[in-house]
C-alpha cells in the first residue's frame, strides 16, 4: 500500500486545515506571542520548504536541500515582507528573548555528547584544536595574498574579512573584535561593524552550501568521509553501539531537565569566567561524561531527548535563523565580485587546512573540514546548526559547537596578538 504524501507527520486533510487556521490568524492579527504562536507558523513554513529544498533539482544534490532553501527563502518572507512585521517580530522574540534558540542547542550538545562513546569523545577531543590552527592559518594567509593580489590589500582582506568570517559568529565574534579593532584603529565599533557583517553573513551562506558540496563530495569519493565519524581508527570498543530501551515519556522530561540545567550552569559560569556559555556547557558535560558522573541511564534519558528535538524541531529552527539570523539586505549590498572571491577564499581556506591537519592528525577529511572549518566560518550557534542540517551530520555537533565557541575565543586572542604587529 503506498504511503500517504504528509508535511510535518500530518496527512495533506490535516495540514491544510492547519495552514489555513494559521493564514487566517496572521491575516486578522490574531496569532497568539510566544511559542504558541511562533512554534506552529515556524513548523508549518519549514515543513513545506524543507520538502521544496529537498525534491529542487541541483538544491537537493549540490547546496544543502532543505535547510539552505528553508533558511534563505524565510530570509526572502521577510524582506519582501510576505511575512508581516507583527509576525516576524514574534518568531524573531521567540529565537531570541525566548531563547529558543538555546533551548535547542542545549538539547543538541547535551544529548549528542551524553549520546556518545566516552573513548571516542576522549580521543577526538585531543586533536582538534591543531585542526582548527590549521584550517585558521591557510583561511587567513590564502584570503591575505588574494587580497593584495586583487588590490583589496593584505591587512584589510585579513582584519575586516577573514579573521570576522572565523571569529565565532556576531555576539561572540563580530561584535567583540570591533571593538579589539576600534580600540587600536581609534574608530568607532559600529563603523567597523558595517564592513564585518557582510563578510560574516556571506561568510555563513557560503558555509552552508560548502557544506551541502561536501556531503556530495563524500558520496561521490566514499574513502574522503566517515559518514558522520570523525576519526579514522576506531577500535571496536569506540563503534560499540549502546542498546537503546524503549522510550518511555517520563524520559523526554528527564533529559529536558538535565539538559536545561547544564546550559544554566554555563551560563552561570561565564559570570566567573570569560568564556562563553555554551563553551563552558560543552565543558561541563564532556567531564561528566569522561568522568562518569552521570547515570547510563539518565544520559540515555538526554540522548533521547535530543532525538526528539532534532527530529521534531530542525525545520522550525531553520525558519527562525532565516527570519531572525539572516538579512538579505546585508547579503544583497555585499555582493561584489572581490568582496565574494574574498569570502569564499575563507571558507576555501578553512576547509584546505582543516582537511590537511585533520588527514595527519587521524581525522575523515569531510567530518574534519566540515566540523573544524566550515564550522569556524560560519555564524556561530545557527550557523553550526544550519551546516550541519545541511551537511546531514547532526550527530557531529558538539564538534561544531567547540569549533564556534573555543574557537572563536581562540579567534579573539589572536586578533589581540596579530593587531599589535599589522597596525
Amino acid at each position: 500500500m503506498k504511503e500517504k504524501f504528509k508535511l510535518a507527520g500530518l496527512e495533506m486533510k490535516y495540514f491544510i486545515p492547519v495552514v489555513l487556521v494559521l493564514t487566517a490568524a496572521v491575516a486578522l492579527g490574531k496569532l497568539p506571542k510566544g511559542m504558541l504562536g511562533a512554534f506552529p507558523i515556524m513548523i508549518a513554513i519549514g515543513a513545506i520548504l524543507d520538502y521544496i529544498g529537498n525534491k529542487t533539482p541541483i538544491v537537493k544534490d549540490y547546496l544543502g536541500g532543505g535547510p539552505i532553501v528553508i533558511i534563505f527563502v524565510s530570509a526572502a518572507l521577510v524582506y519582501y515582507n510576505i511575512i508581516p512585521a507583527n509576525e516576524t517580530k514574534i518568531i524573531k522574540d521567540f529565537m531570541t528573548t525566548q531563547s529558543f534558540l538555546d533551548f535547542y542547542i542545549a538539547a543538541l550538545i547535551v544529548g549528542s555528547i551524553m549520546g556518545m562513546n566516552r573513548k571516542l569523545l576522549i580521543k577526538a577531543a585531543m586533536g582538534y584544536l591543531p585542526v582548527i590552527i590549521g584550517g585558521v592559518t591557510v583561511s587567513i594567509l590564502l584570503t591575505g595574498v588574494i587580497g593584495a593580489i586583487s588590490g583589496y590589500g593584505f591587512v584589510n582582506a585579513v582584519f575586516y574579512i577573514a579573521i570576522p568570517i572565523m571569529g565565532g559568529g556576531m555576539g561572540a565574534g563580530a561584535v567583540p573584535l570591533s571593538q579589539i579593532f576600534g580600540q587600536a584603529l581609534n574608530k568607532q565599533p559600529t563603523e567597523l561593524l558595517a564592513v564585518m557583517v557582510p563578510a560574516v553573513a556571506l561568510g555563513n551562506a557560503l558555509a552552508i552550501v560548502a557544506a551541502g558540496l561536501l556531503d556530495k563530495l563524500g558520496k561521490r569519493f566514499p574513502s574522503l568521509t566517515g559518514n558522520g565519524k570523525l576519526l579514522k581508527t576506531q577500535d571496536a570498543e569506540m563503534t560499540e553501539e549502546r542498546k537503546h530501551t524503549p522510550l518511555q515519556y517520563e524520559e523526554l522530561g528527564m533529559g529536558l531537565l538535565i539538559a536545561t540545567s547544564f546550559f544554566i550552569f554555563g551560563n552561570t559560569l561565564s559570570k566567573f569566567i570569560p568564556i562563553h556559555a555554551y563553551a563552558l556547557m560543552i565543558i561541563s558535560v564532556a567531564i561528566a561524561k569522561i568522568f562518569g558522573l552521570v547515570n547510563e541511564y539518565y544520559e540515555e534519558c538526554c540522548a533521547k531527548w535530543f532525538n526528539f528535538i532534532m527530529k521534531n524541531f530542525t525545520s522550525a529552527l531553520l525558519v527562525g535563523i532565516g527570519v531572525a539570523y539572516t538579512s538579505l539586505k546585508e547579503v544583497i549590498e555585499a555582493f561584489s565580485p572581490i568582496y565574494l572571491l574574498l569570502v569564499a577564499a575563507t571558507v576555501i581556506g578553512a576547509i584546505i587546512g582543516t582537511a590537511i591537519v585533520g588527514h595527519l592528525i587521524g581525522f575523515y577529511v569531510i567530518e574534519g573540514s566540515i566540523t573544524a572549518g566550515l564550522c569556524m566560518a560560519n555564524m556561530g550557534g545557527t550557523g553550526d546548526v544550519a551546516v550541519m542540517s545541511a551537511a546531514h551530520r547532526m550527530e557531529l555537533m558538539p564538534f561544531s559547537q567547540i569549533s564556534s565557541r573555543i574557537g572563536g575565543a581562540f579567534m579573539l586572542l589572536l586578533t589581540s596578538l596579530l593587531i599589535n604587529i599589522f597596525v
